[in-house]
């Protein structure tokens, strides 16, 4: 089972990850930074927001190390940071783990027993 939180990983490091994958605007930008290297203007012209706004989402991204930017001229390209992902997914795994054995003992006590 992998640790939930390792040596290097603070409380508020996987705090600030989880709340900045709780947003499904967030979890849009990331999923389109996961199949292109979109510009922060790019992204802001796909939702129905400020500039201001998709560049508040972005940066909650980046402080999470979801995301990376990267200057191109005048440009910011997005692109995920998929070490980072593939850690919400360790975590979310070995919650999941947690949960199998405590079910796992829950029909244990309920099964039977031969007398």
């Amino acid at each position: 089972m992998v640790a939930l939180q390792n040596e290097s990983e603070t409380e508020e490091s996987l705090n600030q990850l989880f709340r900045a994958l709780a947003d499904g605007t967030r979890r849009d930008i990331l999923a389109r930074s996961l199949t292109e290297r979109p510009s922060v203007s790019e992204l802001a012209a796909r939702y129905e927001m400020s500039f201001a706004a998709v560049q508040k989402h972005v940066a909650v991204l980046e402080r999470a190390g979801l995301i990376q930017k990267q200057a191109t001229g005048r440009t910011q390209l997005v692109s995920t940071n998929l070490a980072r992902l593939q850690r919400a997914s360790e975590v979310l795994d070995a919650y999941e783990a947690i949960w199998r054995h405590r079910v796992a003992q829950l029909d244990e006590l309920l099964q039977p027993k031969d007398d």
